[in-house]
């Protein structure tokens, strides 16, 4: 009776990946594997961020029109300061689950309307479109609660854009922002800053210059005269 020989296992060739066990785990972790990890995990990073900013850009804006179509209702129809109580009683009680229409989140969105106010040529404009070209850049970026600070504690736009501009180079949290606004950084940066204002975006600069303009009220922000 003849014996059969054994035929010899074939040899490993090191550029095929590594076989996987019965239960899926791998024997060995393959050449490149790594690279491929920290790919996908900074695609994955980047896609959040890329989410996050889109989701951001959209609220921020909404709240730029919500601002806006208060003001010209209350410029067309007369509409004193109650009409804002109402619609934050109204609101809230058809949208039960939104956040951001109490009384004093409505009187921050208008105040954040006029202190990036629409000029003559985007007032006939629907109010979607003139959002997307009025609010600078930075702004539009930056969360709402950075907003809210810096229509609040800073009265200069070419400031609250270079506040908005740090905000996004930098990361800053909102408390790091407002840390930053009460030890006058922006002050205190000196001649470093006078180049600022030409080194903004077209839009940006015409809205520096537009806001210079004494046809807007700081005091009106708030409904307080």
């Amino acid at each position: 009776m003849c014996s059969e020989t054994a035929s010899p296992l074939p040899e490993e060739n090191p550029a095929q990946p590594v076989r996987e066990t019965e239960h899926g785990a791998m024997t060995a972790i393959p050449q490149g594997y790594s690279d491929l990890l920290q790919d996908v995990k900074r695609r994955v990073a980047q896609a959040r961020v890329r989410a996050t900013v889109s989701v951001n850009r959209e609220l921020v804006m909404l709240y730029w029109d919500i601002g806006w179509l208060i003001i010209q209702r209350q410029e067309e129809e007369g509409w004193g300061a109650s009409v804002i109580e109402r619609l934050s009683r109204d609101l809230q009680a058809a949208l039960p689950d939104a956040r951001g229409f109490s009384m004093s989140n409505i009187w921050r969105k208008r105040a954040f309307c006029l202190a990036y106010p629409p000029s003559r040529e985007h007032l006939a404009q629907p109010v979607r479109e003139s959002s997307a070209r009025v609010l600078p850049e930075p702004v539009a970026e930056i969360p709402w609660g950075h907003n809210v600070v810096l229509v609040e504690k800073v009265k200069e736009p070419q400031s609250r854009l270079w506040y908005a501009a740090q905000t996004i180079e930098h990361g800053w949290s909102r408390a790091v922002l407002v840390h930053q606004i009460e030890s006058n950084l922006y002050e205190r940066q000196g001649r470093v800053l006078t180049n600022f204002e030409r080194a903004l975006p077209a839009p940006a600069q015409m809205f520096v210059r537009r806001s210079r303009s004494p046809h807007v009220c700081v005091a009106c922000l708030y409904g307080n005269v």
